[in-house]
């Protein structure tokens, strides 16, 4: 219902952009007026014809985009599900088979440090189509269980594939009219991606399928991507929608890190990921060592956070639209600070419940409606490097923060999780004001 709905809003746009066309050649015409009646049933039908086709194409890029997220979520998913079966298979203890998570970054890294630059040599469906093979590649080899020193060199091109299509897609959604919603659905649907992974994987798992066939799935699913991508997506990129001519010769990545906005943009991302996995990464350890839940409830209460953040992206996007993204975004915050002083001051499970799900909730839209804010403030050329800065950074952030929630954990308790939480919120309503002061450019 969700994707019907947005197909709707993306119609009626294009019967807008079709009647101020229609318009325009109608008044500038100096023919008579029964001639203008005589041809108008042919002219409007040649028109409706080629609106109609821009609408499905748009209908099919916006779906593959969607299904696209879900392809990347159910992988970043699936892969803790995997971790006790490839240890086993390889014979590693956990801190080697750790290194899978630092390879897939760094090749993650990699490519989202360079997305402006590809995006400006190869056009956009090159770079996306280049995106799924370097994934298909990953995934490719990751299914044939070779050494596992070649499955931690192939994690590279996997992080690579998988930082493309994402910031590819995000730049391709967050050049459309009304980019916020779009946004928020299609990080919904990474969402369910995320959700559907361990379960696609537990289940290969608990039918005595080798951990490898997992990723058969994916090799099948990435196919789909690569032939649609080739089909439905042109050559052009973002910056080609610019005049040429005003258009500055220096480097897009130096041009987009010579933006202050893109600056304090990139560090809020950095701190509202960190947060976000903080609490994905820590709150079962501390439901079930600080406040002793039993273990299935501590992992449904886990699973609702998930779940929450979601939803508050299917929801709240609408929301978006009427009251706009910057009230929308300090609402946000204050969410999370009223989820995470419910769970840290009221020791109630139903409560506790309560105050992670609304955590979620509010975290939700916050990444696509920062992406969609920021990208109606620059230019055009620069913005796939801003994108690809600002997720690069999430990354580190991933990384970052819930290093320092365990350094606070072994330190303090696990009791400081929540406090920590707040701590980074406060950090994201300031650098959020600021925000909204830096001027476009």
């Amino acid at each position: 219902m969700l994707f019907i709905q947005l197909l709707l809003k993306l119609s009626s746009l294009y019967v807008v952009s079709w009647k101020c066309r229609r318009r325009e050649k109608m008044t500038g015409s100096n023919a008579p007026h029964q001639r203008k009646l005589d041809n108008e049933s042919a002219v409007e039908a040649r028109f409706h014809d080629s609106d109609a086709k821009r609408l499905r194409l748009a209908e099919l890029q916006v779906g593959l985009a969607f299904f696209a997220f879900i392809l990347i979520g159910a992988n970043d998913g699936a892969l803790g599900v995997l971790i006790p079966s490839m240890r086993l298979h390889y014979g590693v203890d956990k801190a080697t088979i750790g290194l899978l998570f630092l390879f897939q970054t760094v090749g993650y890294l990699v490519a989202a440090f360079n997305s402006g630059l590809l995006v400006e040599k190869l056009g956009n469906r090159r770079f996306l189509v280049l995106g799924v093979v370097s994934f298909l590649l990953g995934v490719g080899t990751l299914s044939l269980m070779p050494q596992f020193m070649v499955i931690l060199i192939m994690m590279l091109p996997l992080g690579f594939g998988v930082a493309i299509i994402d910031a590819g897609l995000n730049t391709y959604i967050a050049s459309m009219p009304r980019n916020a919603a779009l946004l928020n659905y299609l990080h919904a649907f990474y969402g369910i991606g995320a959700l559907l992974g361990p379960l696609i994987a537990s289940t290969i798992l608990a039918i005595r399928w080798g951990w490898n066939s997992v990723y058969i799935v994916w090799i099948g699913m990435s196919l789909v991507l690569l032939i649609g991508f080739q089909l439905v997506f042109r050559e052009e990129n973002i910056s080609q929608r610019e005049d040429t001519a005003t258009r500055p010769e220096s480097n897009v990545l130096v041009a987009a890190l010579s933006v202050p906005m893109v600056w304090i943009a990139a560090l809020f991302m950095l701190i509202y990921v960190g947060a976000e996995v903080s609490v994905g990464s820590w709150t079962y350890s501390f439901l079930t060592e600080e406040r002793h839940a039993p273990i299935l409830l501590a992992g449904w209460m886990v699973s609702g956070y998930w779940i929450g953040l979601t939803l508050g992206r299917l929801t709240l996007a609408r929301v978006t639209l009427r009251i706009g993204s910057e009230r929308l975004i300090l609402g946000c915050l204050v969410g999370v600070v009223i989820g995470a002083l419910f769970v840290w001051l009221l020791p109630v499970y139903a409560v506790s419940a309560v105050g992670l799900g609304l955590i979620g909730f509010s975290f939700g839209p916050i990444y696509p409606t920062t992406i969609a804010l920021i990208s109606d403030r620059v230019s055009g050329r620069i913005l796939p490097s801003v994108i690809g800065f600002m997720v690069s950074l999430g990354s580190i952030g991933a990384a970052i923060c819930p290093w320092l929630a365990g350094l606070l954990a072994q330190r303090f308790g696990l009791w400081s999780l929540m406090p920590y939480v707040i701590i980074l919120t406060a950090a994201m309503v300031l650098l959020w004001r600021v925000l909204q002061v830096r001027p476009q450019v």
